[in-house]
């Protein structure tokens, strides 16, 4: 069996994926990286969700944004796996879904997402480049990356 995806607005989540949504960014960008922040940053009405599901379980998430509402472009973020499933290598799965989301629910091909330094190689595996200096967003080296 293998990850499946689905996009919802945020009106369309259910109280149970929600929940499953806001405990993975939980786990992944305060716990397991150590980052005291406002997750729940009031912008999650304003995006599509990316559901990855396995065995009912909402295992890859990532957030997508309009033009115009963060950059000139399209956006990607909050992009997220479950640690007990980055082996199976989903988040490729789930940066093509979010791409393709991208596409379908805002006709765009330009992308411009704020990147985790450490993440540079997978976004440039998808298309990104870099462009500009890195910055600390929330104390955690970030680079901006556009994809065309």
């Amino acid at each position: 069996m293998s990850i499946q995806f689905k996009i919802k607005p945020f009106n369309e989540l259910s109280v149970a994926e929600l929940y499953q949504v806001l405990q993975l960014r939980s786990e992944v960008f305060v716990v397991e990286q150590n980052c005291v922040y406002q997750d729940i940053d009031g912008k999650d009405s304003k995006a599509l969700h990316v559901l990855g599901m396995f065995e009912d379980d909402i295992v890859a998430y990532a957030r997508l944004f309009a033009p115009g509402y963060y950059f000139d472009n399209a956006s990607i973020g909050r992009v997220v796996i479950n640690a007990n499933y980055r082996d199976r290598k989903w988040g490729h799965s789930l940066m093509e879904a979010a791409i393709a989301g991208i596409k379908e629910h805002y006709g765009q091909d330009a992308i411009t997402i704020s990147a985790q330094l450490y993440l540079k190689n997978f976004y440039e595996g998808h298309g990104f480049i870099r462009e500009g200096e890195e910055y600390l967003e929330d104390d955690i080296p970030h680079i901006r990356m556009n994809r065309n």
